[in-house]
């Protein structure tokens, strides 16, 4: 693991989820989303066929060429090793997955990344981190509330947990009082409609949003 990468994600407490998005916009979106104070961005796959398999890959290489070592480029909706593999080779530094995946777990700490699978319950969450796993997803967070955090963070305190799914600026700082030690979150913050329009600067005005918040 990237001691360096999992620092930063805990410092930061917070991880933007890009999804959907590629070619000519993704460069103008990590800008906004940097200048927002975002330094940590996911780029998800597309789990509904292979022929968009490369576009996660290639985004993660533009956003690695625009913004260097500002930001912290990861994968997210990694469901196979061969993925594992394909994005760490683009230069993602931290996989994440929606689900326990053993092997995608050991591909990810065999090539030395950050690994962040996500779980629901309590015994998925111990057998993750038993499998290796150096951060938990709680997902969907939003639909199992703050409170849901609390209560699975109280037998299982050494294992560090993020929130994602349906966090809000509003609601962002309610789990991290629960116990989570950061938060990703995609359409509330990444907008695809904001993207395609060009609306850069409302993009990096709700990073600053998110960012302010989790900085308090």
């Amino acid at each position: 693991m990237s001691q360096a990468v999992f620092d930063r994600i805990i410092e930061d407490k917070l991880i933007a989820i890009v999804r959907g998005i590629s070619g000519a916009e993704i460069a103008g979106l990590a800008l906004a989303l940097q200048k927002g104070g975002v330094r940590c961005i996911e780029v998800t796959f597309d789990p509904s066929g292979s022929e968009r398999t490369a576009d996660t890959p290639a985004a993660i290489r533009v956003i690695r060429e625009t913004l260097g070592e500002n930001v912290c480029v990861g994968a997210g909706t990694v469901m196979t090793a061969e993925q594992v593999c394909l994005a760490a080779e683009a230069g993602a530094e931290y996989i994440i997955s929606p689900n326990v995946n053993e092997e995608v777990i050991r591909e990810t700490k065999r090539l030395g990344r950050v690994s962040i699978p996500g779980a629901m319950t309590p015994t998925e969450v111990e057998r993750a981190y038993f499998l290796g796993a150096d951060l938990v997803k709680i997902f969907p967070a939003g639909v199992l509330g703050a409170a849901y955090m609390k209560a699975v963070k109280a037998p299982l305190r050494h294992i560090p947990i993020i929130a994602v799914g349906g966090v809000t600026v509003e609601n962002c700082t309610e789990f991290i009082a629960a116990g989570a030690a950061g938060v990703g979150v995609g359409g509330n913050l990444v907008s695809s409609k904001l993207v395609k329009e060009g609306r850069f600067q409302e993009i990096t005005a709700i990073a600053s949003a998110y960012a302010a918040a989790l900085s308090r």
